[in-house]
């Protein structure tokens, strides 16, 4: 016997189950989890330049260098999702998030197996975003390089 379900009541559990969210909230702890990731990350750019006398430009690597292990040592205890759930894309859009894409499935796919866990899974959510940064800069590259063969720059 097939149950039909009123639109009045259908709407009525819809409103129920669905999450209610704060956008000032979110755009607060989003701001507030970026910018302590920034802060960390000019910490670091300065304990290498002054500290260690590191010049600028290295420095700048090490300091993702360093950002990126520690996003993957938090995704690796179970840190960085909670401060991912918090902070939202302030703690996603940085090298930090990306560092956890990453880890997160080679992390969760360790049991199957050097290769048929971290080596088939490891770029399921960061693959797409290497593959089409590359396409695009390709043709971007290409377009370029027809500009300049026709003095368009």
């Amino acid at each position: 016997m097939k149950q039909t379900i009123s639109k009045e009541a259908y709407n009525e559990y819809v409103e129920q189950v669905t999450p209610t969210y704060s956008t000032w909230k979110n755009c607060f702890n989003a701001f507030w989890i970026g910018g302590s990731i920034c802060l960390i990350g000019e910490i670091i750019f300065w304990f290498f330049t002054n500290e260690f006398g590191v010049s600028e430009n290295d420095a700048s690597a090490c300091t993702s260098i360093f950002l990126i292990l520690l996003s993957v040592l938090l995704t690796g205890f179970n840190v960085y999702g909670h401060i991912a759930r918090l902070g939202g894309a302030g703690a996603l859009v940085p090298i930090t998030g990306f560092a956890n894409s990453v880890a997160s499935p080679a992390i969760e796919y360790q049991k199957e197996g050097q290769i048929f866990g971290i080596g088939v899974k490891i770029f399921t959510i960061a693959g797409p975003v290497i593959l089409y940064g590359i396409f695009t800069s390709w043709i971007l590259g290409i377009i370029y390089y027809i500009g300049m063969g026709f003095h368009w720059w």
